[in-house]
């Protein structure tokens, strides 16, 4: 289950990072050698990386499964939530190149249920009431613990994992920001804790542009969630009327990864999620009614993806052509040779399914390079540009295999750019934020800054545009969470620029 990577500048030199999370010893659940612990890599500029995991001080407790980056104290660096089997943990950023954990002062090392804790999978930063202070979402997976581990047969009689429905479901839980470095429980009074589900990817957009950010849970054989947020007041689960609880065909899937962000270019946020084999990868419309259209077949994504088990993902420009591409990272359920459990090879390539802007997608897997192609048991992946060359790179978590950092070398004529918020009266990194440009051509794209996508993972916070032929952005225009309205006319391309909110 496993999945935590993330991608983020921790120290601010202008380059991004990588964090992974990893597990723990069986059955005691404890980092009891350092092999267990999680891993912070400095980017040192060259194409290398060195770890500094000891000198900054998280190497995490227990058995670590996703990560969350938020500057939830506004003080301009990027703090670290891992969501957790065990202790959750927070670690603030100190700015010089160390963390404090300061989970136990943040009251957030919960949640729990009839005084058990809940098994996390994945966690998100986003400001849901437009305080200017960033809250924590996360989902929670199923009631299961070591001592307690049932017995499941697969058809030849051999000990397997169990299939989640064999366990109980569980609530989501919300954390609000008090604003003085501590966080309230408010899962029960706005609404989230309603609703049960076996929790795996987080993703927000305000998909009714109505300036309140909402929330879509993927869950694995159980319904999806989506939490509309009211006037940040409280939430409304709506994913059945909305159509997004279920498949095509009214069938809960295995969800695992999910993105939230407008596919096609009409300023809505749109809705695609994983599965497992014999499934699909369901792409969702958003209608602009409050509903979504279901068009994975259309898309030609259900005959694409029917072959294959996803976990986290993302939809990311990979090609600069202005169009937002998908990125699947792919693997099935490593079985042990140990412990009674047989071993079976599950491993997979990654998928990329370029969008063809005319509503189909295209598998260009097997062109995307030699290195591309080794097959593992993948599990999560977070997006960022590692060299600041224009093209989005990506790293991948394998379980018992490396991290793989797959540099984007794709050779094109096409322009870009980078866009990085600095919030003033909103949140700090400007989650949130609901950015448009136009370019040179007349094209409108959109995107909302976030580092929550895919499954347990956590992508860097810059808004990145593929420009395709055009030479100059003609307009930027930044609808901020405080509701402050910003324009910047015939910007340069190729870039990454800074924007600091306009205070009045």
């Amino acid at each position: 289950m496993i999945a935590g990577i993330a991608l983020f500048d921790y120290d601010r030199d202008g380059l991004v990072d990588i964090y992974a999370v990893n597990g723990a010893q069986l059955p005691s659940l404890q980092k009891e050698t350092p092999r267990y612990d999680n891993r912070l890599f400095h980017n040192n500029g060259n194409g290398t990386f060195t770890d500094v995991t000891r000198k900054a001080g998280v190497a995490g407790l227990g058995y670590g499964m996703g990560v969350a980056v938020g500057d939830y104290d506004n003080d301009g660096w990027p703090d670290l939530f891992l969501p957790s089997l065990t202790r959750n943990q927070l670690y603030h950023n100190n700015g010089d190149g160390a963390f404090t954990d300061v989970t136990d002062k943040a009251g957030v090392g919960g949640p729990t249920i009839n005084g058990t804790k809940m098994w996390s999978t994945s966690a998100g930063w986003f400001d849901y009431n437009n305080d200017g202070f960033l809250d924590i979402f996360v989902s929670n997976y199923v009631r299961w613990n070591s001592e307690h581990d049932p017995v499941c047969l697969n058809g030849r009689g051999v000990r397997d994992y169990c299939n989640p429905r064999n366990f109980g479901s569980l609530p989501n839980t919300l954390y609000r920001n008090n604003g003085d470095g501590t966080f309230t429980d408010v899962s029960v009074g706005t609404g989230i804790a309603n609703r049960y589900g076996r929790g795996m990817g987080i993703a927000f957009a305000d998909y009714d542009l109505d300036g309140f950010v909402d929330v879509f849970v993927a869950n694995d054989n159980s319904p999806n969630l989506l939490f509309h947020n009211i006037a940040g007041r409280k939430f409304e689960e709506v994913a059945f009327d909305a159509g997004v609880a279920y498949d095509e065909y009214g069938q809960e899937l295995a969800g695992m990864g999910a993105d939230f962000r407008d596919l096609n270019n009409d300023g809505l946020p749109d809705i695609w999620y994983t599965a497992i084999q014999t499934q699909t990868f369901p792409l969702l419309l958003n209608r602009g009614d409050g509903q979504f259209m279901n068009v994975t077949n259309q898309s030609r994504l259900g005959q694409l993806s029917s072959k294959m088990t996803g976990w986290s993902n993302g939809i990311v420009d990979l090609d600069n052509d202005g169009w937002k591409d998908l990125f699947v990272a792919r693997g099935g359920i490593l079985r042990e040779k140990n412990n009674g459990l047989e071993r079976t090879t599950l491993a997979a390539p990654n998928a990329i399914f370029r969008n063809l802007g005319d509503g189909h997608f295209e598998d260009v897997s097997s062109t995307a390079g030699e290195d591309f192609q080794s097959g593992a048991v993948h599990r999560g992946v977070a997006f960022g540009d590692i060299d600041n060359d224009g093209s989005i790179d990506a790293v991948v978590t394998a379980l018992g295999g490396d991290v793989e950092l797959l540099h984007n070398v794709t050779k094109t004529h096409n322009h870009w750019m980078g866009v990085r918020l600095i919030g003033k009266k909103s949140n700090r990194m400007g989650i949130g934020a609901r950015v448009r440009i136009e370019g040179e051509d007349g094209r409108m794209q959109y995107n909302e800054v976030t580092t929550c996508y895919g499954y347990g993972s956590s992508s860097d916070a810059l808004v990145h545009f593929g420009l395709g032929a055009s030479r100059l952005v003609r307009e930027i225009d930044i609808r901020w969470p405080s509701g402050i309205r910003q324009t910047l006319q015939n910007v340069g391309v190729d870039r990454i620029l800074t924007v600091e909110e306009p205070v009045p």
